[in-house]
């Protein structure tokens, strides 16, 4: 029964990873590629990982997986977010691009 469930949760991460790849050339502009890395990676890796985990069953192993998963939740996010925030600061274009109203650069 785990393997199945595990086998399940890998396939969807695989999926959403492969939808994640799609919709980063789709976009045209780097604050909208950004979102979508960000949210479909994080998710991906951690729908994988639960499914290792799942198939695993509870042992050690299992356990720094569950650590790697909750650093990637942490820092895949905040990275992103990094990420975006030097785009903002350094594209004289994003109120053209993304219809931003305004940004304080704070």
């Amino acid at each position: 029964m785990g393997l199945v469930t595990g086998g399940i949760f890998i396939v969807l991460g695989v999926f959403v990873l492969c939808v994640a790849t799609f919709g980063i050339f789709r976009f045209e502009y780097a604050l909208n590629r950004i979102h979508v890395a960000a949210k479909c990676d994080t998710l991906g890796s951690m729908l994988i990982l639960a499914g290792l985990i799942i198939s695993n069953g509870w042992n050690m192993e299992s356990a720094k997986i569950g650590l790697i998963l909750l650093f990637i939740w942490i820092g895949n996010p905040a990275a992103s977010h990094m990420v975006a925030r030097a785009e903002a600061r350094s594209n004289p274009n994003l109120k053209e691009e993304c219809g931003v109203s305004e940004y304080e650069g704070g």
